[in-house]
């Protein structure tokens, strides 16, 4: 389904392409996550030439897979853990439709159920898509939101829901954090605990630390904003066979040059514009930065010419969430038969969501059905305990939720601890740096960057890139591509003026 009320961004007009006369213009991106290939296709769409540096040896950047050798001599895929491809990733979808026409590469997850610390169960499957029904009736049938609760909710505090718009909705909300807005507008402490610090943690940060402005503007984007829902796709192999692989090829049949294995160093300015490497100078008469927050930081710093003091001290300014741990076990046996590909957690620290890896992932399969046992995938959110602490703890949990797992051995495992996601803490939305830069020939793109639409996690990297290329098309005198999004208001008209009633006007 694709929403019908979804709104579209026209690209700005333009020639379709470079024409054959005089020299190309060339453009050299900084990172080849999604933010970098978005920018690189919609750059080399329209015959730019374009160099894309990567500090990795493989693409897709936090999405991104390699290879691993187990202790058995095999090898298989990994990656940084679960992604959910929601249906309303319109930008990031258009990009990996680029390679895979049929989006074949992604595989629907029939159901995404909630477990809390006391066993009670919220589930996605079977709800309307037409919003306001759709939270409307999870909130009446989770065991954790009572009928009684949706009559004690603060109509006045709870307005901003019905009313999200960017960059409106953080200008009101985003000095709040989101577990304060959440006393505010009375939502029950249960599903409070559920539901929507499930969500919170998707931001890799604890609500009492996730701007409120960016809750309010993800509940938007996946429930009362569009009619797509929650339901998504995951990649049904590991990320670099499944999608960067073939982007790759479809990105270097259109001239695009990959150099992997290569940080930049800085931004030169010393008789035309380059990037400089510890190998290399690549000329450009544009770049797009698309790094993660402590790799923007550096090359800003190594390039003391770049914009002016206000500028550099935001982006000095840019911080990181906490850090996380993607603990990826291999069992000598299998969990049941009927466990879900995929449950979120609440109360359970220091798990916050569990894998089952064979039910979607093609290298997870074959080995589970090679050894008739299981790849189980944990996630602990927000790490601040000793990595030991954490491991021990996660297993025990998993023993907990999935009684099978107890007599299982662990064949082999690898626990992964990075803290490179960007933060979105209250205050943060004003500073946060925007595409366009000081300097007209130099954009910004990635999750961290901000873009005034209602856009989050990959599908803000993507609508990112693919808005960096396009400030640089219109430079070049070429056209621009356009963008999708959920609505950027309030879905429902009824729901709008009830809450101007009932105290929008605080708007």
């Amino acid at each position: 389904m694709t929403d019908p009320r979804r709104q579209t961004w026209p690209g700005h007009p333009g020639r379709s392409a470079v024409n054959g006369h005089g020299e190309r213009p060339r453009v050299v991106v900084v990172g080849a996550g999604i933010a970098g290939l978005a920018a690189a296709t919609g750059l080399a769409e329209r015959g730019v030439a374009v160099d894309v540096v990567e500090q990795c040896d493989y693409l897709g950047g936090r999405v991104g897979g390699w290879t691993e050798t187990l202790s058995d001599g095999s090898q298989t895929g990994m990656n940084r853990g679960f992604h959910a491809f929601f249906r309303q990733y319109y930008n990031l979808r258009a990009l990996l439709r680029r390679a895979d026409p049929a989006l074949a590469a992604l595989t629907p997850v029939e159901d995404y159920p909630l477990i809390d610390g006391a066993g009670r169960k919220d589930t996605f499957r079977g709800l309307p898509q037409t919003p306001p029904l759709n939270a409307l009736a999870f909130a009446l049938r989770s065991p954790t939101f009572r009928l009684r609760d949706l009559i004690r909710l603060d109509a006045k505090a709870a307005a901003p829901l019905a009313t999200v718009s960017v960059p409106d909705t953080y200008r009101l909300l985003d000095d709040r954090d989101a577990a304060r807005f959440l006393r505010d507008i009375n939502f029950p402490d249960a599903a409070r605990h559920l539901a929507f610090e499930v969500f919170a943690r998707s931001f890799f940060a604890r609500p009492e630390a996730l701007s409120a402005g960016e809750l309010v503007t993800m509940f938007h984007i996946y429930f009362l904003g569009s009619s797509e829902g929650l339901i998504f796709d995951v990649a049904n192999a590991n990320f670099d066979v499944a999608l960067w692989d073939p982007l790759r090829d479809y990105l270097q049949g259109r001239g695009v040059t990959f150099h992997t294995g290569a940080a930049v160093d800085a931004l030169a300015d010393d008789g035309g514009l380059a990037v400089t490497t510890a190998t290399d100078r690549l000329p450009a008469d544009g770049v797009v930065l698309a790094t993660d927050v402590a790799g923007l930081r550096r090359v800003v710093a190594a390039s003391p010419w770049l914009g002016n003091a206000p500028w550099r001290g935001r982006v000095a300014g840019m911080g990181t969430a906490p850090p996380f741990v993607v603990l990826r076990l291999w069992l000598d046996r299998p969990v049941r038969a009927d466990r879900a590909a995929f449950v979120g957690t609440g109360g359970r620290e220091p798990l916050d969501n569990v894998s089952v890896v064979e039910r979607y992932e093609r290298e997870a399969a074959q080995w589970a059905a090679r050894t008739g046992g299981s790849v189980v995938e944990l996630h602990a959110y927000s790490v601040t305990d000793p990595l030991d602490t954490v491991r021990d703890g996660l297993i025990a949990r998993m023993h907990d939720l999935y009684p099978e797992t107890m007599d299982a051995s662990i064949v082999d495992e690898r626990l992964l601890h990075r803290g490179d996601c960007p933060r979105f803490a209250p205050g943060d939305f004003a500073d946060r740096p925007t595409v366009r830069t000081p300097d007209p020939r130099i954009m910004l793109a990635g999750d961290g960057i901000r873009i005034d639409l209602p856009v989050a996690l990959m599908e803000r990297a993507a609508t990112t890139g693919w808005a960096a290329a396009n400030e640089l098309l219109g430079r070049f005198g070429l056209a621009g591509h356009p963008l999708h999004t959920v609505p950027n208001q309030g879905r429902s008209a009824l729901l709008r003026r009830l809450a101007t009633t009932g105290g929008g006007a605080g708007r």
